[in-house]
């Protein structure tokens, strides 16, 4: 197929990800997500010899999630490139760019329950304390990691969150997440503690004169990268002598975690997490169940 042949499925899938970017507000990340699924797709049509949104049908995804399997890939990723083709083909039917959905009575892969990995609270006090390399740099990572626990925050919004979105004062800070909704998150006295020494005297090490209106800089006053913050956090674990793999996802899996087990309400779970649906954030009540399964096989004598 020539690029002039395949072109109207292409520009379907280019006005359905502009919507995404300015309609909706979706991240870059999830922007790219939908972008490699759908050009995935459109790679499938070709090889099919359908160059048209229009003349999509329902035997063409099957065929598709079928080639997916063949290929062994995960029910999750299948379950992924399905999501996303509803929601393509959702939207092409409500801009009259197609008469109907064919991906409308397709049913997703089934998913097994995948508890997320979390830490304890005796390997979030190891990864806290001062290790060899006590410089400002290691300071900063100690802080960042700090507040992902205390807040619960995603790396893209640790690693974008600006000075003026944090009140030491009233100890909560103001985030905006997917879908450009601002949610407030209150931070410990621990987490306020290190903060305000960071802002205070670690952040102007790391600055050298220069003027950013971000809240975490690398070395020499630039931004902080998600790639940058998650080989830290990698680096910090391994000194810390932790044998499990973290990354800046299981931080806000441990908030959560320890927010439950401790006794705290799904609904406050959520607007913390910043979770549009409470169905995401009862994954937690399986982990402490879990946990609570796992103490009583290891220490009552008939578990």
């Amino acid at each position: 197929m020539t690029t002039e042949q395949r072109r109207p499925a292409a520009q379907a899938v280019d006005v359905f990800l502009n919507f995404l970017a300015t309609e909706r507000g979706v991240s870059p990340h999830t922007l790219d997500a939908y972008g490699r699924d759908l050009t995935t797709f459109l790679d499938h049509l070709e090889s099919a010899g359908v160059i048209d949104v229009k003349a999509v049908r329902p035997g063409d995804i099957a065929r598709f999630l079928e080639s997916m399997q063949r290929r062994s890939l995960s029910a999750r990723t299948r379950a992924r490139r399905l999501a996303a083709l509803r929601s393509f083909f959702a939207f092409l039917v409500r801009e009259r760019m197609v008469d109907r959905d064919p991906a409308s009575d397709l049913r997703a892969p089934r998913l097994g329950q995948r508890l997320p990995r979390s830490l304890g609270g005796e390997e979030v006090k190891q990864l806290l304390e001062p290790q060899a390399e006590d410089t400002a740099v290691a300071e900063r990572d100690r802080t960042m990691i700090e507040l992902v626990y205390a807040t619960g925050l995603r790396v893209s919004e640790v690693v974008s969150l600006r000075v003026v979105q944090v009140n030491l004062e009233a100890a909560y800070l103001t985030v905006v997440g997917k879908g450009r909704k601002e949610r407030a998150v209150p931070i410990g006295s621990l987490a306020r503690e290190r903060l305000q020494r960071y802002i205070a005297e670690v952040r102007p090490q790391l600055l050298k004169g220069k003027m950013s209106p971000l809240l975490f800089v690398s070395r020499g006053g630039g931004r902080m990268g998600r790639d940058r913050f998650a080989k830290r956090l990698r680096l910090a674990v391994m000194r810390a002598g932790i044998g499990s793999k973290v990354s800046p996802h299981t931080l806000r899996h441990a908030f959560a975690t320890h927010l439950v087990e401790g006794g705290a309400d799904l609904r406050s779970v959520q607007m913390m997490l910043g979770h549009s649906d409470i169905g995401t954030t009862q994954i937690y009540t399986h982990v402490a169940r879990e946990r609570l399964r796992q103490v009583h096989r290891k220490f009552h004598p008939r578990g």
